[in-house]
């Protein structure tokens, strides 16, 4: 189920969260026809949103604060690129707009999330 979280605790889990997401995003991505215009999308596409979850691994296992600062501040970078990539889909693809707003939707809820942490690191 697309939002699997609804009523439950992963939904605050970050790092489960950013997986699943990074899992839908390659589940769409193959539901994407291979044309000229597509597989140069899909590339950009999949790499931006399955590194979220991978930077966000990083954030967590990070060795000081800057460090951390830094990942998350990735987090937030491939979460925006990938809410770009969505919208070029969706032109591209006129027939996948809805799934594209779905997965646009989660991206923006990651990017206000990691701008919180950022926020509120930066006061620490």
């Amino acid at each position: 189920m697309f939002w699997y979280w609804a009523n439950d605790k992963n939904k605050y889990d970050l790092g489960e969260r950013t997986a699943k997401f990074g899992e839908r995003v390659i589940e769409f991505a193959k539901s994407l026809p291979d044309d000229s215009i597509n597989l140069s999308l899909k590339s950009q596409f999949v790499r931006s949103g399955t590194s979220i979850g991978a930077n966000y691994m990083e954030a967590d296992a990070a060795e000081s604060k800057r460090d951390f600062k830094h990942k998350i501040a990735l987090c937030k970078k491939e979460a925006k690129e990938t809410m770009h990539w969505l919208r070029i889909i969706a032109k591209a693809n006129p027939d996948k707009k809805d799934e594209c707003r779905r997965l646009w939707k989660e991206a923006h809820e990651l990017t206000l999330i990691f701008s919180s942490i950022l926020k509120k690191s930066k006061r620490n």
